[in-house]
């Protein structure tokens, strides 16, 4: 286009010294009519890149793996000049979110909407935008741009499987000692009262002490006396095994509602270990059991034990993000985070590491009153070279319970089995 411009150009300086040297009408006609299209042409452009006004409505910050972002568009001519043709150019980086439009004509004071809707295949924190809009005139010389610089971000959420009955170590009581620890949801353990602070809900307010102290006086409460659970997904970079293909499964051009169950995990164990991770954390959550969570990818990150469907967010916003990058080894997390797992804790372990060191550390961690669950991704099943069956054998011997898991299984079904399948031992 720009050598358009340029020939456009010459040929009408050309024109116009031709004309000046031989007096010739013709070639001064061309000449006019030369510099009278570059300068339609010119406003043309300039014409269509303003008075322009865009909107992106995104339906949801937070969606999915496997469940549809969807998004909105608007282009809106503000003139009453028609817009011959608008190119909408989106610079966002979510996989397979394609955006883009081009406009071919756009009346005065109208507008144009058009709708995306995109399964997400892989979980992460992405940018929607910046967007560049492009137009130039019917000839193409002048060919303009325009950027519109805000930029958002969404979050897709890893995979989750819905788990009917986790089991728990058997001989062991599901409660455990008070925790004596303060929290500002509304439980049955009243912990003592103290004065309104802005903020307080009104429910929470002791009317008794309130009338006697003239001055409000609110209920402050503790958590309930259960265990909390801590789950610890090994991201370490050790272990781990990368994809047989470096392809997605396509998904059918059905409506975004039939493809949810046709989506499949992609056959990695980061993939396996971070979506049972997710799929724990919202089993026990559900069932308004305190969880926490440690993971040492490339971040060490460290969300601290909580209840509701907030916590629940905050987790599976973590392990959107978190990759299998880290340089510490499982066994060396167990023993650095040791101090966070109070006497009674359940630590449940997701790793994909067949190396049997880190059983030794999590039967030091069990001796200090601690319940250790294992849920094992076999590196074997995806094309590793290690089995995590020795390992399996290992922890069940030392009276630790070992989920198995392979390449393609059923994570519902897996995770559901019970005490005896699992491989759990009675401890006294």
């Amino acid at each position: 286009m720009r050598h358009r411009r340029t020939t456009a150009f010459i040929l009408a300086f050309l024109a116009l010294l031709s004309g000046l040297a031989t007096g010739r009408a013709i070639l001064f006609n061309l000449a006019y009519l030369l510099g009278l299209l570059i300068i339609v042409s010119f406003a043309w452009a300039w014409i269509n890149l303003n008075w322009v006004k865009l909107s992106r409505n995104t339906r949801t910050r937070r969606t999915q793996v496997g469940r549809p972002l969807e998004e909105r568009f608007t282009v809106q001519n503000t003139s009453i000049v028609p817009k011959l043709w608008l190119e909408i150019r989106d610079f966002g980086n979510v996989p397979g979110h394609y955006s883009s439009h081009v406009i071919h004509s756009l009346g005065g004071r109208s507008a144009y909407t058009w709708r995306i809707n995109t399964i997400c295949t892989e979980r992460g924190r992405y940018q929607l935008g910046p967007i560049r809009l492009r137009t130039s005139d019917p000839f193409g010389l002048f060919p303009m741009e325009r950027d519109f610089a805000a930029t958002t971000h969404v979050v897709v959420y890893p995979l989750t499987f819905d788990i009917h009955q986790f089991a728990l170590p058997i001989g062991i009581l599901p409660g455990g000692d008070a925790l004596r620890r303060r929290t500002h949801y509304i439980t049955t353990n009243a912990a003592g009262v103290r004065d309104y602070a802005p903020g307080d809900s009104f429910g929470r307010i002791h009317w008794p002490s309130t009338a006697r102290r003239d001055r409000l006086i609110v209920k402050e409460f503790e958590l309930d006396p259960l265990a909390d659970i801590w789950i610890v997904p090994d991201m370490a970079i050790f272990g781990h095994v990368a994809p047989k293909t470096n392809t997605v499964k396509r998904l059918s051009d059905l409506p975004p509602w039939m493809q949810l169950d046709e989506f499949e995990l992609p056959e990695t164990t980061e993939e396996y270990t971070v979506a049972i991770a997710a799929s724990l954390a919202q089993y026990f959550l559900r069932r308004d059991r305190a969880v926490g969570l440690v993971g040492y990818g490339q971040s060490n990150e460290v969300v601290q034990p909580d209840r509701g469907e907030r916590q629940l967010n905050r987790i599976l916003e973590t392990l959107a993000v978190l990759r299998a990058q880290g340089q510490v080894p499982l066994a060396d997390v167990l023993q650095a985070e040791s101090h966070l797992f109070p006497r009674g804790t359940t630590v449940i372990v997701v790793t994909a590491s067949a190396d049997e060191d880190w059983a030794l550390a999590a039967r030091q961690v069990a001796r200090r009153g601690l319940r250790i669950v294992s849920v094992l991704v076999n590196p074997e099943s995806f094309g590793g070279r290690f089995s995590a069956a020795p390992l399996a054998s290992l922890l069940q011997a030392g009276g630790m319970g070992a989920y198995v898991v392979n390449c393609g299984d059923n994570l519902t079904a897996v995770l559901s089995q019970n005490g005896k399948q699992a491989g759990y031992y009675t401890v006294a």
